[in-house]
């Protein structure tokens, strides 16, 4: 087991926005978190992340928890060597070019060689199509560059787990696939990741599970194919627009 997240709890003056939330990642697996706007997707990824603080609950990675201090994990930034994330907004450095913006943490948080980072920099690019923007400015780029850029930036940490929060909600329509289809890419080399995203053909046809959140809780888990085909909730059946017949 990679990650495991046991009955998390999580407010915001006194809103319950994550209530008991459970279940299990196993290395090598892509996970879509599906849900209206709202019902507590990107606040799962944050906790993980450690960028908001939980309340109740707790996390584990490798077997080892990581939600309190202990011997193995004393800090968050230890943590995030190990847990990527992709953000919505990209998070570049305006004033960096792009293979700076991809080096700067494993040079200055990792402490890793200058030289040894810029080649795996720009292996990165070179897969994700971008090796001749290395010197461009996040000015110079396109939305869909900018994310790809930013995917580079995670990977460029070697984490176990990559979290993607609406990478693609920023997105014009013809840009969403060159960045959904490095995603793709990811899982056919085997990355562990867990995917928020609008896009239901995507998670369908990429993710090995789904998870359905309503209203801060997990309301079902299951496999693409019955997800899509015959969700056993009815909130599921609401959310996809099916009818009765649907639902066994």
């Amino acid at each position: 087991m990679l990650l495991r997240v046991k009955n998390l709890k999580k407010s915001f003056n006194g809103n319950t926005v994550l209530n008991d939330i459970s279940y299990d990642v196993q290395k090598g697996e892509v996970i879509a978190v599906l849900g209206k706007s709202g019902c507590g997707k990107s606040t799962l990824l944050r906790c993980i992340n450690g960028l908001e603080q939980i309340e109740s609950g707790e996390i584990y990675l490798d077997e080892t928890l990581i939600t309190k201090h202990n011997a193995n994990y004393k800090h968050w930034s230890e943590v995030r060597k190990k847990i990527g994330m992709v953000f919505q907004s990209y998070d570049l450095f305006p004033h960096m070019n792009v293979l700076n913006n991809i080096i700067l943490g494993p040079v200055k948080v990792e402490k890793r060689n200058k030289e040894e980072a810029i080649k795996e920099a720009l292996k990165l690019l070179e897969r994700v199509g971008l090796s001749e923007k290395k010197l461009a400015y996040p000015r110079e780029l396109s939305g869909g560059q900018k994310q790809r850029v930013a995917i580079c930036r995670a990977l460029c940490m070697n984490p176990e787990i990559l979290l993607f929060d609406e990478v693609t909600a920023a997105l014009d329509p013809e840009m969403v696939r060159e960045v959904l289809d490095v995603i793709k890419g990811l899982k056919e080399q085997g990355f562990t990741m867990i995917v928020v995203t609008h896009e239901m053909s995507f998670a369908e046809k990429v993710a090995d599970k789904i998870i359905f959140m309503e209203k801060g809780k997990i309301v079902e888990t299951n496999t693409p194919d019955k997800f899509f085909n015959c969700p056993s909730t009815v909130e599921a059946r609401r959310f996809l627009n099916l009818s009765d017949d649907y639902i066994l």
